[in-house]
């Protein structure tokens, strides 16, 4: 972390075909070694797939990024040689951060052909509530809830 001040936050341009900064956030997170190209190829496809499903997809998208979004999470306090975790809330930037990393995880170890499908059909859960990525996030509130008695250690 920095001494002096905190480092600036990056302006996210929006993607060039719908406008919208949370799409260019995943495309940021799919893209692997620089192949921008490929990760546009990728997340269009997903989304194409998913209007072809019927449905409006940039609102299927974002209702599950905010299904997968996280409200709590327990982070680890070492307090007397003992280490507790201790449920503390999550913010904005980061639960939107997580709910990217966890929908691209779990699209990852779908069993669909291509990358495309297993992200469209991804989305599709977690915009229906179900899913690995819902689940993750369902886990994530349960830990939190089993460690209640620890919050008055927040961080």
């Amino acid at each position: 972390m920095p001494r002096r001040r905190s480092a600036d936050k990056r302006v996210i341009i929006p993607d060039p075909k719908f406008g919208d900064v949370v799409v260019s956030k995943l495309m940021n997170n799919i893209m692997e070694r620089g192949l921008k190209s490929l990760a546009e190829e990728i997340v269009y496809g997903a989304l194409d797939f998913i209007a072809s499903k019927g449905g409006n997809s940039i609102e299927v998208f974002h209702e599950a990024v905010n299904n997968v979004k996280p409200f709590v999470e327990v982070r680890s306090r070492r307090v007397g040689g003992a280490t507790y975790q201790v449920p503390s809330e999550v913010k904005p930037a980061r639960a939107l951060a997580l709910s990217l990393r966890w929908i691209i995880l779990a699209s990852k170890k779908r069993s669909e052909r291509s990358m495309k499908l297993k992200l469209a059909c991804e989305l599709l859960d977690a915009a229906n509530k179900r899913g690995n990525a819902f689940k993750k996030r369902e886990e994530t509130h349960k830990m939190a809830e089993a460690n209640r008695a620890f919050s008055h250690y927040r961080i």
